[in-house]
């Protein structure tokens, strides 16, 4: 069975970014354009009520229903760098107290940075193999920005702090920041790279607190509840009126590494696990064997004709994607919404009509098929080339689209 689909131009959001609405306060791969969400909550005139959103990354969807009007969000990952980007975002801290906390923070990190034999009283983290993404000057700023932040009491305004800090780590490596995954510089340009994380973080921090104290803290109002936890989703029986969401397009080692971005921000904030989250995320376990049946399974078969492993790997992310889907649509009410922005990768020159998948998973669970709308992409941080045989010069476009697939229960 073919499930509709519908090109939409009015999703396309030529020459608009993330930022439109609301800038984000610290880099994450394959965002959803919250101006998605908030024209589709429109549109199919969802209602007000309780939001999931069970893969929620920065948080994307919670600006869009806040945008919408929601008071009741609720998000989960297993990334923690992503759940702190969420909290961050979306938890009201009084503006005054921020600002003496920072003041605090400045005043006593100067006063430490008087005496160079400071740095000694300081154990410094584990992080693997520090010295080869960190020079020795970033690595002393960054262990006393985070012995202060560790100071701080307030759990919200410690998030708050590391934010700044998580993307200090990230500009003062020695990692190619126009990557996902990690990769370090080419020598040539190590040698013209010297930052001053110190003045770095305390930019970034202002930089932070200027987007948060202008668009977020006047839509935060005090009967807002946006409930983010650091786990895998679980059913909630009946639970939820709106599921708005934009799930990894296949796995994490071989589509967008958010491990891996996420690792040494992860380390420096005391993930012991940072270096294993990309095995962790839908499709990090290997699967034996292949699926055959449903609208994936003659896709899956053509790629088994090539490679075996791969068909291997890209079934292990389908049956996560599944079960999944059979979680969240046991959790949503009768009448409910499932909204599903998805794009639909290729692997070993196969496409995968993920949009399709999602949408026979869902019907299969007492939902019905309203549309799916195919929007150009052109506004979202991803690779725009792979190659999908692994052979040197032969790329392909990774996608070009991306679907919106919408579905009521019944």
């Amino acid at each position: 069975m073919k499930y509709q689909i519908v090109r939409n131009t009015k999703y396309d959001y030529t020459g608009q970014s993330y930022a439109s609405l609301y800038p984000n306060l610290h880099k994450y791969p394959a965002t959803m354009l919250p101006q998605i969400g908030v024209d589709v909550l429109k549109e199919f005139n969802a209602e007000k009520g309780r939001l999931l959103d069970p893969y929620c990354g920065s948080g994307s969807s919670f600006a869009s229903g806040l945008e919408y009007g929601l008071t009741e969000m609720y998000g989960f990952d297993i990334n923690p760098l992503a759940v702190l980007i969420s909290k961050s975002r979306f938890t009201k801290i009084d503006l005054n107290k921020l600002k003496q906390a920072y003041r605090d923070f400045r005043s006593n990190l100067f006063e430490f940075l008087k005496d160079e034999d400071n740095i000694e009283t300081l154990s410094r983290p584990y992080i693997t193999n520090i010295e080869y993404w960190f020079s020795k000057d970033v690595i002393n700023a960054l262990t006393i920005i985070k012995y202060f932040i560790d100071e701080i009491k307030n759990t919200n305004i410690k998030n708050f702090f590391l934010i700044p800090f998580s993307e200090t780590v990230r500009e003062c490596s020695y990692t190619r920041n126009n990557e996902f995954k990690l990769f370090r510089m080419k020598q040539d340009d190590l040698l013209n790279f010297n930052p001053d994380a110190v003045s770095f973080y305390l930019k970034k921090w202002n930089d932070i607190f200027s987007l948060y104290s202008n668009f977020y803290f006047p839509k935060l109002k005090d009967d807002l509840k946006v409930d983010i936890q650091y786990s895998n989703f679980q059913t909630r029986d009946e639970y939820f009126d709106i599921v708005l969401t934009s799930p990894p397009y296949g796995d994490s080692r071989t589509t967008v590494a958010y491990g891996q971005f996420s690792a040494l921000s992860n380390e420096w904030l005391g993930i012991d696990y940072a270096r294993k989250i990309d095995g962790m995320l839908m499709g990090g376990i290997k699967s034996t064997q292949n699926i055959s049946n449903g609208i994936i399974g003659d896709y899956i078969s053509q790629i088994d004709k090539i490679d075996k492993k791969r068909a291997q790997d890209v079934s292990a992310f389908y049956n996560d994607l599944e079960n999944s889907i059979v979680k969240t649509a046991n959790s949503v009410r009768k009448g409910g919404k499932s909204i599903y922005i998805v794009g639909n990768r290729t692997v070993k020159n196969v496409q995968l009509p993920t949009d399709q998948f999602i949408a026979e998973k869902f019907e299969k669970n007492n939902f019905r098929h309203l549309i799916t709308y195919k929007r150009a992409l052109s506004n979202k941080a991803m690779p725009s080339r792979n190659s999908p045989t692994n052979e040197a010069g032969k790329t392909v476009n990774t996608m070009l689209f991306e679907y919106i697939v919408v579905c009521e229960k019944i």
